[in-house]
Order: C-alpha cells, then sequence, then structure tokens
C-alpha cells in the first residue's frame, strides 16, 4: 500500500543555484492530488556517497521514492547505478530501449554516440517507464533495507520528458496501489486581484477541515485555490461540487477560471466563442501581450496585431498618438494609451485593442510618475476605458503584473463585466 513518498531530486546544476527545481513542486502537486503524503523533498548533487546517503534516507521514510534526474549518458549520471548499487543487484541492458534510442538519432539524422548506451542499462528486476520524448527511460524497482520495503520510481530530469511520464505511467500506478477504494476528488480555483492573505481570510470558516483539504497556492501573478475531497466514488464528486459552490459564493468575482488554466487561455478561449478580433499596443510591456498570448494554439483566429511601440516617435508615427499628447501628458499617461489602443483599433480594423505604457523601473521615475506607473487603456465600439495604476516590483514583475491586468480587461469586456470593477492596483 503506497501511503507515504519522498522526492528525491539530484544534481549539482541544483544544488549550486544554477537551476530552478521546479520538477519537485511539480512532483508535489501530483502526490498531494493523489493522496499521497509527501514526507520530504531531498535534494543532493552529483557525488556517489551523498548520493547513496540520500536514497538510504529517502526509502527508510516512505513507500515510494520517485526520483529526478541523474540518468543521462555522461559521467555524472550516478542514479541507475547507485540504485542498483542498494540494491544488490547487477545492471542489465534492455535492447528495445537501445533500440528506442537509435530510432531517436535516426529521426533527425544524426549518430548516437556510444556514451547513450549507459541509458538502456538497468537496474536487474527493474519494470522501464518509456520515455518517448527522450533517450532516458525511467524505471521503477522495489527495494528493502532494514525489512522495509520502499518502490524506487527513478525518472529523467528534463521537464518535458519527466511530466508525461509521470501522468501516463506513475500516476495510474500510484492510484493502483493505494490500497483504498477511495478517489480523491480536486477542484482548483484560479483567481486574481486578491492577495494571498487576503484570499485565505476571504474563504476562512467556509469549509471545515473534515470537510476537505483547502490549499492556497501563489504564482506570481494569479493564486490558486485547491479544494481535495477524498471518498467513495460518487459521493467525493457531489462532496466536492457542493464545497465548490460555496466558494464560488463567496469569491467569484476574482475567479478567472476553474482547472489548471492560464489567463491568457480563458481570454484566447472566450475570444474565439465570441468572434472578437484583438489588436495590442504596447509600450513598457515590450510584447509580452502578445507573447503570452501566441503560447496559445489558435491564437491566430482572434489576434490580429500586437504593435510593440517603445519609442515616442513610433507611437506617433504607426499608431497615431498626438505630437500634443506626447508633450503635455507624457507617454505614461492615460491620454496616451487612450491613443495608442485607438490608434491599434483603426490600423488593424479589431474589435478590440488595449494599450500599455509605464516605468517598468529600475530608473527612469519622477515624483509624479514614480517606478511602477503604468497606464492601461482599451478601445471598442462598445467602451472606451483606460486606467493608471501604481505597481511595485521588480522590472520582470511589474511587466507581468501588467500583461496580467490587461489581459483580464479583456476577458471582462468579453464576459460583459464592467471593467470600472477592476479596481486592484487603482492609484
Amino acid at each position: 500500500m503506497i501511503e507515504r513518498a519522498v522526492i528525491l531530486s539530484t544534481g549539482d546544476e541544483i544544488m549550486t543555484g544554477k537551476v530552478v527545481d521546479t520538477n519537485s513542486n511539480y512532483l508535489a502537486d501530483k502526490l498531494v492530488e493523489n493522496g499521497i503524503d509527501l514526507v520530504a523533498v531531498i535534494t543532493t548533487g552529483d557525488v556517489p556517497e551523498r548520493l547513496e546517503w540520500a536514497w538510504r534516507t529517502a526509502i527508510a521514510m516512505s513507500d515510494v521514492v520517485i526520483s529526478t534526474g541523474g540518468i543521462g549518458p555522461t559521467v555524472d549520471d550516478l542514479t541507475t547505478e547507485t540504485v542498483a548499487r542498494i540494491a544488490g543487484v547487477k545492471l542489465v541492458r534492455d535492447q528495445a530501449s537501445v533500440d528506442h534510442m537509435k530510432r531517436l538519432f535516426a529521426s533527425i539524422n544524426r549518430v548516437m554516440p556510444e556514451n547513450n548506451l549507459k541509458q538502456a542499462d538497468f537496474p536487474e528486476g527493474a519494470e522501464i517507464i518509456p520515455n518517448p520524448l527522450g533517450t532516458a527511460p525511467g524505471f521503477r524497482l522495489p527495494v528493502t533495507l532494514s525489512g522495509h520495503t520502499s518502490e524506487l520510481i527513478v525518472l529523467p530530469g528534463v521537464p518535458r520528458e519527466m511530466k508525461p511520464m509521470m501522468e501516463n505511467w506513475v500516476v495510474p500506478w500510484l492510484q493502483r496501489n493505494r490500497g483504498t477504494d477511495k478517489i480523491i476528488a480536486m477542484r482548483i480555483f484560479q483567481t486574481f486581484g486578491m492577495s494571498e492573505s487576503a484570499l485565505d481570510q476571504a474563504v476562512a470558516g467556509l469549509i471545515k477541515p473534515d470537510e476537505a483539504r483547502v490549499g492556497l497556492r501563489a504564482s506570481f501573478p494569479q493564486i490558486s485555490l485547491r479544494l481535495t475531497v477524498e471518498g467513495q466514488p460518487g459521493e467525493a464528486e457531489r462532496k466536492l461540487e457542493e464545497l465548490a459552490e460555496r466558494v464560488r459564493g463567496k469569491i467569484s468575482e476574482f475567479v478567472f477560471a476553474e482547472g489548471d488554466v492560464s489567463m491568457e487561455e480563458v481570454v484566447g478561449r472566450l475570444l474565439t466563442e465570441r468572434k472578437l478580433k484583438l489588436a495590442i499596443a504596447e509600450s513598457c510591456t515590450g510584447g509580452l501581450i502578445g507573447h503570452r498570448l501566441t503560447n496559445v494554439p489558435g491564437s491566430s483566429n482572434y489576434l490580429l496585431a500586437d504593435f510593440v511601440t517603445y519609442a515616442n516617435e513610433i507611437k506617433a508615427g504607426i499608431l497615431g498618438v498626438s505630437e500634443q499628447t506626447l508633450r503635455t501628458a507624457g507617454a505614461v499617461s492615460e491620454e496616451c494609451v487612450r491613443e495608442m489602443a485607438a490608434g491599434a483599433r483603426k490600423r488593424s480594423g479589431a474589435d478590440i485593442a488595449v494599450a500599455t505604457s509605464g516605468i517598468a523601473g529600475p530608473d527612469g521615475g519622477t515624483p509624479d510618475k514614480p517606478v511602477g506607473t503604468v497606464c492601461i487603456a482599451l478601445d471598442s465600439d462598445r467602451d472606451q476605458v483606460s486606467r493608471r495604476y501604481q505597481f511595485r516590483g521588480t522590472r520582470d514583475w511589474i511587466k507581468l503584473l501588467s500583461s496580467q491586468v490587461a489581459l483580464d480587461w479583456i476577458r471582462r469586456f468579453a464576459l460583459g463585466i464592467p471593467i470600472s470593477e477592476s479596481a486592484l492596483f487603482r492609484r
């Protein structure tokens, strides 16, 4: 029965801070979703004795250890041989894995280096976990130390390879081996417009601890609220929907989506459904709004143009911002962004246009317009709206937050929600 888990993340690049360990965050989420108690996350570098200590410690604490990293073809990839040594078994070569690697290299017209064969060596008795996107298959191996058995699941460290393997192989295996007929039902609310503490306060007392687990996760610029219910099939889903309705009734104005969905995905869906065409005029965000929207497949259905008009002469020459506006009100002003949005809509023929201009810092602020001053405008036949905001944070945070507010404006427009109700960060 699988009840307790340890995540083991390996690699000198993680220990030295060269790479951020996003794998552990992802794996922790998946374990919680499936009702597995995460006991610890252990991170260690590519040093044999430290790796062995980490594995032995993880095994002693858990029913399952999920590791990422250390199964590449180079000399510092030591996970597989370390696991074999601890288990007291030899390494054996899997021909199917060799053939898969050769096909991958042939598909890109390259000769496979000999050291890649190392990735086809597995501890004897291991069950291989296919990796359709890369050359490093994973594996599962039960190991018993001091009378305690733990299942060791070894995955690659590359997120785009690891995540499908976790979703398609490991999660179903965990669900089969939890040792209970109860299921885990979960609902995630994506919110924007409240701080984490304010959101926590808003839902305090709404759900009792014996009804569901409530978790908050800040992932700037949005905050997720997650409800998790464990119960019998049918009953768990019914109870979850009842609790979700309570949450909607309390914070619906701040919820922009339910599920693992981004603001740009929501905006793209709404624009597509309503057959609205969009144009963007960006200054301080430097194309970030367009970048986020074009990350969503199908964005060509609704995005006509993204004018990145950083310099004043380009704002005037391309978007038609008047010289008088730039001279008297300045580029960072509601007057300027209104003209930018109107110009973008006129030039593109879009149904709706949004514009941004601001001071992202760290320099360039004045007493009247300090760093973080951002103006946003929306232009359409129905609405012409502009607002001045005062954001705080680093340059990248100000840019990202500006793009999030602009996207939220588009969402509100598509839903018919007055943008005037969006009072977040207003000056």
